[in-house]
């Protein structure tokens, strides 16, 4: 990852809008071709943040509200589904608000810390690929298929499943650990995004930006790819919870592969940047991603 040397330990770039006077009723289709006040070259500096644009205000409110609303109901039905009216199913609500989180946060911290970046492909909720949403459908089915049809834990379940000292009701070490896993790895990659501020972005930079060197500091001083920590361990965490196995060993080979590649190439251009600088840190910083 890179850190800007100018502003290293300032606050991050704010987006500095100016106000322009306009008519009350604004075309903005011909807003590009047309000369605009404030504007010398005749093009409307806020188009970005029109309806059909990369920053667009209306979508990027639209996401953040369906995505706080699901958080809502779902996070509401899991708690009532997990003591109200106990059943194994609360885990697919709870992963919903997990993944309504996860999404929501991807957004806001890249506004919060890197805004000039932050579009709506910044949720990531399309920009992963098809492939990312059929592994989360794929979960919620195991989930749904294996609770309705095969009930009840498996020997390894009730081996692995112990009384609480407080009131003596079973828990499950598995959802222990991915709750552990989930809440790890899902603040690991939040602080790793807020450290990096305008130098993360969630695409693999092919460029060396001048006044960036290297991030060794804070999370990276411990891990040379702390998001990408963070990012495969709440994933399998998520599969834990909800107890799905077959889902948990596909997530960890896509995962695995997934990180693997896009770790190798982005350090090939990293050592193209800062030559040796990047192969000692390299070194003497791990992953955190076995085999990796």
């Amino acid at each position: 990852m890179f850190s800007n040397a100018t502003t290293s330990g300032a606050e991050p770039n704010k987006a500095k809008f100016t106000h322009i006077s306009r008519p009350l009723v604004h075309n903005r289709t011909s807003s590009n071709s047309s000369s605009s006040s404030g504007s010398t070259d005749g093009s409307d500096p806020d188009v970005p943040i029109y309806p059909d644009g990369k920053m667009s205000l209306a979508g990027i409110s639209l996401r953040a509200m369906l995505l706080g609303t699901s958080f809502g109901l779902s996070a509401s039905m899991a708690l009532f589904l997990g003591t109200v009216y106990p059943t194994p199913l609360w885990r697919i609500p709870f992963f919903v608000a997990s993944l309504s989180l996860f999404h929501f946060l991807e957004f806001y911290v890249t506004a919060q810390y890197n805004t000039r970046h932050a579009t709506v492909s910044a949720f990531l909720l399309s920009s992963n690929g098809w492939a990312y949403n059929v592994a989360h459908g794929s979960a919620i089915v195991e989930c749904l298929v294996s609770n309705v049809f095969w009930p009840g834990q498996t020997a390894v379940g009730r081996m692995l499943t112990v009384a609480e000292p407080l009131f003596g009701s079973s828990v499950s070490l598995v959802v222990v650990g991915g709750f552990v896993l989930l809440l790890i790895g899902q603040v690991i990659r939040t602080i790793a995004m807020a450290q990096a501020a305008s130098n993360f972005n969630h695409h693999v930079q092919s460029q060396h930006q001048e006044g960036h060197v290297l991030v060794n500091t804070g999370l990276y001083r411990y891990l040379r790819h702390p998001s990408y920590f963070g990012f495969f361990w709440w994933g399998l965490g998520t599969q834990l919870v909800l107890g799905n196995m077959v889902c948990f060993v596909g997530y960890a080979l896509v995962l695995w592969r997934f990180f693997s590649s896009r770790i190798k190439r982005e350090e090939a251009y990293l050592i193209s940047f800062f030559g040796d600088e990047y192969v000692q840190y390299r070194k003497a910083t791990p992953v955190g991603i076995p085999g990796i």
